[in-house]
């Protein structure tokens, strides 16, 4: 049995009071998306809560994580650590929380990079994530617009807006993203395009 107030206590002890705030807001913007698109409302407040558990670690600490536990999947995710913050995330949310759900621990692991095949709830968490009430960056308006008409329209932008964001920065792209980026493109053109 899950135990919401236990998980709060833990994160709260855990995470900056910023990032507090964020998870529960994610966790309620999730449940929120699950009812509006007929998914399991429960699985994503959870995966919402949990999905940053591992955000208060050292880039060492989830280097060392990562290695101990086979949670890489590509050399880049040492080049910039804060990455595995995803993995290690859901590697966690089973060891401390008793999380055993696959799909929840699935929607942790892939919530910052996306991946070429994502299913409803990883979906949302990677939205619910970047369009909680307390998010505040240039094309919100529009993914929140998406978001809510369509997921797959709104993760395209998402990625392409992540892309964007660290070419502009000289930053490294990570393969998985561009991979999930193009499975999208082809799946919102085969679908007639975005519409916001």
């Amino acid at each position: 049995m899950i135990n919401e107030s236990y998980i709060i206590k833990t994160l709260q002890a855990r995470l900056s009071r910023n990032r507090m705030q964020h998870s529960l807001q994610v966790a309620e913007t999730a449940e929120k998306l699950a009812l509006h698109y007929g998914g399991d409302e429960e699985k994503a407040r959870l995966a919402g809560l949990v999905h940053d558990c591992a955000k208060g670690l050292s880039g060492a600490e989830l280097i060392e994580i990562a290695r101990q536990n086979q949670l890489y999947m590509h050399e880049i995710d040492f080049e910039i650590p804060d990455l595995l913050h995803a993995p290690v995330g859901s590697f966690l949310a089973q060891r401390e929380f008793a999380i055993e759900d696959p799909q929840i621990l699935r929607a942790i692991q892939i919530h910052t990079l996306g991946a070429p095949e994502m299913s409803r709830l990883d979906k949302i968490i990677y939205l619910a994530d970047m369009i909680e009430p307390g998010r505040d960056y240039p094309g919100l308006e529009r993914l929140t617009c998406l978001t809510w008409r369509d997921l797959d329209a709104a993760m395209l932008f998402a990625l392409e807006s992540t892309i964007k964001y660290c070419l502009d920065r000289g930053r490294i792209l990570h393969p998985l993203t561009v991979q999930a980026r193009n499975a999208f493109l082809r799946q919102v053109e085969a679908a007639g395009g975005m519409n916001c």
